[in-house]
């Protein structure tokens, strides 16, 4: 193989290929793009971090959409010793090698959608500029090829002060072999990400082994003939595998016993959930009617059911009745059953929820809307354990019990007038405050794994959870529909989001568009928190200053066209608008040699 050097690479590097076949690095010097100018590199590199936010208020860290993390590099130096002394160091290589694969992909995915205009070489020039940003490396592109539409991809790579080096170095001493596995990962993750197929990158020389500086240098997987050993340090281990399907055998049994328990459903370990929990638990092993109080959605069939399962009619019936989803002529008959012949229609005698939940439990959902009728026999129930089918003379015993719940303030339905006061008491014995989910939102990211489950077991689909931007704003919503509208929010991303890849905002909130074309989301801040429209406007602007480094005249002059053009031409409009005088406006448009009328 003939070796050439460019700007500083000392070997690996192959011929050029055709002249007009590929776009190089060293052909042009696009914005994002690596170049031998250090004035502009270090310009580019600036704009890149710009995009670096920090959220003191919600201790949060955006490079653009995805949160960064500032990590003490004492911590990754633990985190590599403690791999290299458990797993042995080829293992720790592959898991390192992956880490940095998956970095890798997700930066690039990232710089796609932030730059939909810029080229493939722009893209690519980027990921040097990320690493350095990012504090693993400071990376030089030696010499590029790179041609996605012939599958053509070949270059060489400078790294210095390769923290990943000084590592192994400090734990280790002076390695017989190339250390910057995890850099190499995300050089091969990048790369492999914007071709759309495998490249591989080698480290040929290492400041972990001695060398002054690293080099690497990247290709199609099917240019390297021992391509294979590198593509297992991509496979997960066998190990691992055998570790992950325990883990989900260990998780389905475990679910399929708590199915059997009280709290199979209750999820979360907010102070709230847990009191309103203790007291469903304390209640459970009592035949006490139970009211259950809350905004709709948050769960209160749930706690209701684990209610049931707690108590010593758990091996009986529970049965559930939305009171407010039945019409008013048809609650009793559906409560209480009915005679053959009671009414027209009615053909053939049946039994009504009391009777089928006959030794269990009955749940009465939205018991205040029940109608004055239903409310008098619903009471008799409670108080005598007796009733009588509609048509029917005959009275009968039933040994039920009542667990009710309600989203409407029954004491000032009483005031008003439309709920019985002596039901309200009888119901009122044992009440149970449900919280919403607004008041508990350090319980969605576990609430988030539970329905990702779930959907993914009722679709028969696979996906690797939510990113750090969608659970952000998903704990930042208000969430009026409480759990329900969260599972089924969930239930819609998992549906929307690709085979094995994360759920991520747009598929979570189909409905939002994208501002800027960088893929910053409308109605959302850098720190994820949802803006006022004004505010996401004046994000969008600020966005567009930075990007294209608009000076302040140049921002002056924006708001002043922009105000003389809606006040169609007044200037003493356009002035109020400015909140300046219209002699400072005159001045100004006088100031840019613009005509004054």
């Amino acid at each position: 193989m003939r070796l050439v050097r460019r700007r500083g690479a000392t070997q690996g590097r192959r011929a050029p290929r055709a002249a007009g076949q590929a776009l190089r690095y060293s052909d042009s010097a696009m914005p994002g793009q690596q170049t031998s100018d250090p004035t502009q590199f270090q310009q580019r590199l600036s704009e890149l971090a710009s995009r670096l936010r920090f959220s003191l208020e919600s201790g949060h860290i955006w490079l653009g959409e995805q949160r960064m993390l500032l990590m003490h590099g004492a911590s990754i130096e633990a985190l590599r010793k403690e791999l290299i002394d458990s797993l042995g160091i080829v293992r720790a290589r592959g898991v390192l090698t992956r880490i940095g694969f998956a970095s890798g992909a997700r930066d690039a995915a990232w710089a796609r959608e932030l730059y939909p205009q810029a080229s493939d070489t722009e893209l690519l020039g980027m990921g040097p500029m990320l690493h350095t940003l990012e504090g693993i490396v400071h990376a030089r592109a030696d010499a590029m090829t790179m041609d996605i539409a012939r599958g053509v991809f070949d270059g060489e790579f400078t790294w210095e002060s390769s923290y990943e080096a000084d590592v192994h170095c400090h734990l280790y001493g002076v390695a017989d072999e190339p250390a910057c596995w995890m850099q190499v990962g995300y050089a091969s993750g990048y790369s492999t990400t914007l071709m759309g197929r495998l490249v591989l990158f080698r480290e040929t020389t290492c400041r972990a082994a001695g060398a002054a500086c690293c080099h690497i240098v990247g290709r199609t997987a099917d240019e390297w003939p021992d391509a294979a050993e590198q593509i297992r340090l991509l496979e997960p281990d066998s190990i691992a595998e055998a570790i992950l399907r325990l883990q989900a055998e260990v998780r389905s049994l475990r679910r399929s016993l708590e199915r059997d328990t009280a709290s199979e459903e209750i999820v979360g370990r907010a102070p709230a959930v847990v009191r309103a929990w203790e007291l469903v638990r304390k209640a459970a092993p009592s035949q006490v009617t139970v009211l259950l109080l809350g905004e709709t959605g948050v769960g209160k069939e749930m706690f209701a059911r684990a209610l049931h399962a707690a108590s010593t009619r758990a091996q009986a019936p529970f049965v559930a009745v939305n009171c407010a989803a039945l019409p008013e002529t048809l609650i009793e008959s559906e409560l209480f059953g009915v005679e053959k012949g009671a009414f027209t229609g009615a053909h053939q005698s049946r039994p009504g929820r009391f009777e089928r939940a006959q030794g269990g439990t009955l749940f009465l959902d939205e018991v205040g809307e029940l109608p004055a009728q239903a409310q008098a026999k619903l009471l008799r129930v409670l108080q005598e354990g007796e009733f009588e089918r509609v048509g029917d003379l005959r009275t009968r015993k039933v040994d039920v019990r009542v667990v009710a719940a309600t989203n409407v303030d029954l004491e000032r339905a009483v005031a008003q007038g439309a709920f019985r006061r002596d039901l309200y008491y009888r119901l009122n014995v044992y009440p149970v405050v449900v919280p919403p989910l607004r008041e508990r939102p350090e319980d969605i990211p576990e609430l988030v794994r539970h329905f990702v489950d779930r959907s993914c077991a009722r679709h028969g689909k696979h996906v690797l959870g939510v990113t750090d931007r969608a659970l952000h704003a998903l704990r930042q919503y208000a969430w009026p529909g409480n759990v329900r509208e969260l599972e089924n929010v969930i239930e819609r991303g998992v549906i929307l989001a690709a085979q094995g890849a994360h759920i991520d905002l747009d598929d979570l909130f189909p409905s939002i568009t994208a501002v800027a074309r960088g893929r910053r989301t409308a109605g959302l801040g850098p720190d994820g928190r949802m803006l006022r429209p004004d505010e996401d406007a004046v994000s969008a602007f600020l966005d567009h200053v930075a990007r294209h480094h608009v000076g302040l005249d140049e921002v002056e002059s924006l708001l002043i066209d922009a105000a003389v053009a809606k006040a169609g031409g007044n200037l003493s409009s356009a002035a109020r608008a400015l909140g300046i005088t219209r002699p400072q406006l005159a001045y100004r448009l006088k100031k840019r040699a613009a005509p004054v009328r």
